[in-house]
């Protein structure tokens, strides 16, 4: 695809998370069901933090396609290589966990995950557009762009330590309001959810793995970082 048309879907990706970021924060605080939106509000759902790491991540990637445009090749090596470590570590990763897990969850018993009472403060589209079209704009952006993985071992520590980090966030908001991000972990046992926990990591590194698999079964060893590092020289 040419760079051209790749800033063209960059900015509109990145205006769509603006957009639906936006949206999120948009629900007016009466229109709240008290039991969703209590301490640390949306932002203490991975969906609602997705979508800003998601507008991050193609604001990046965007600014990578102007500058290849405008010539700054100098530059621009050093920008691929974040935007393809916030791709690899984040952006596939998580929008694809969120994917999973909300409509495993949702199909399940959707009271665990999204309550009835949001039916009528977030329209469908705005419901399918954070927990369905994520995913496929993560997998269309893995189609339309090659992205150079880091080492397995420094990839995988990295979105360790983020999923560590968002772990610890929800355990702070019981710690503080003794209730639960999510009600399904009221349901476990201290053993048993420390189990769900430590799975949860184990999965969303299964599905960097995937990624890094599915990004070299798409584009072989392409690694579009090297042609910016000659052309630099």
């Amino acid at each position: 695809m040419k760079t051209s048309t790749l800033a063209v879907y960059h900015c509109f990706a990145l205006l769509w998370y603006m957009f639906l970021s936006y949206s999120i924060l948009l629900i007016k605080a009466e229109d709240r069901p008290s039991e969703v939106f209590l301490y640390g509000a949306q932002w203490k759902y991975l969906t609602v933090l997705n979508l800003v790491f998601q507008a991050i991540f193609y604001g990046v990637s965007f600014l990578a396609d102007v500058l290849k445009l405008i010539k700054k090749l100098r530059t621009v090596k050093y920008v691929i290589s974040c935007r393809d470590l916030l791709f690899s570590v984040g952006a596939f990763p998580v929008a694809t966990f969120v994917f999973v897990s909300f409509w495993t969850l949702y199909i399940y018993n959707r009271e665990l995950v999204y309550p009835k009472s949001l039916d009528g403060i977030i329209p469908m589209w705005l419901n399918h557009a954070v927990h369905t079209a994520i995913v496929v704009l993560a997998l269309l952006e893995m189609i339309v762009t090659p992205h150079h993985y880091p080492p397995k071992k420094k990839g995988l520590t990295l979105l360790g330590f983020v999923s560590i980090a968002y772990i610890s966030w929800v355990l702070w908001i019981y710690w503080a309001t003794k209730q639960w991000v999510y009600p399904l972990f009221g349901l476990f046992s201290p053993v048993f959810l420390a189990a769900f926990f430590v799975g949860s990591i184990i999965f969303i590194l299964c599905i960097y793995t995937f990624g890094e698999l599915l990004n070299h079964v798409i584009w072989g060893d392409s690694a579009v970082i090297l042609e910016y590092k000659r052309k630099g020289k």
